[in-house]
């Protein structure tokens, strides 16, 4: 049953990420573009625990780990720049 879980699992997942990218692709704004891009990293997330829980490696967690640990900084640089137009003052 666990097998038919994370098949639907990586599915719905995989359909967010593709709506993601669409709107990253296609905001209106840097804003949605921003908001979109942390989105999109937050699904990468999601699918690498998935199938590290599929194939029960704790690699895939620690992988996931440093991708949330980039994506916020990542996400923190975006915005500072969005709101100062400089990330280092």
């Amino acid at each position: 049953m666990l097998g038919n879980v994370l098949w639907l699992a990586f599915a719905l997942v995989g359909v967010a990420f593709a709506l993601s990218f669409y709107r990253l692709i296609r905001g209106p704004s840097a804003p949605d573009r921003i908001l979109a891009l942390d989105t999109l990293y937050i699904n990468a997330i999601a699918l690498l625990v998935l199938l590290g829980i599929q194939l029960a490696s704790p690699l895939y967690f620690e992988a996931a780990l440093l991708i949330a640990l980039m994506g916020f900084v990542g996400t923190v640089a975006l915005a500072k720049y969005l709101l100062r137009g400089d990330i280092i003052e």
